[in-house]
């Protein structure tokens, strides 16, 4: 199993992020192209500018979508039922 973060963010950025929480899974920058976020539907328009929406998306290894988590910049995202789901994915294989 692989963790990873993507977002619409540069690559600096990025690193910097995720040297400052000092996570244990790699951040990715998805840009200019946005192609990752776009395939799963991540993409928003809003006064015509095209925005990354943030959201967890949970893909087995044979690249089935197990779950899905939306939210706005100032949710907190429901760890426990996420990790419910995960190692329920996970018991699968």
């Amino acid at each position: 199993m692989q963790i990873l973060g993507i977002s619409a963010n540069n690559p600096f950025s990025q690193k910097t992020f995720a040297n400052s929480l000092e996570l244990p899974f790699p951040l990715l920058s998805d840009l200019p192209a946005l192609k990752v976020i776009r395939s799963y539907g991540g993409l928003s328009q809003e006064y015509d500018l095209t925005i990354a929406q943030r959201w967890f998306v949970l893909v087995d290894l044979q690249g089935i979508v197990r779950g899905q988590w939306r939210g706005t910049s100032k949710d907190v995202f429901p760890s426990e039922i996420i990790l419910k789901v995960v190692r329920e994915v996970v018991g699968q294989h």
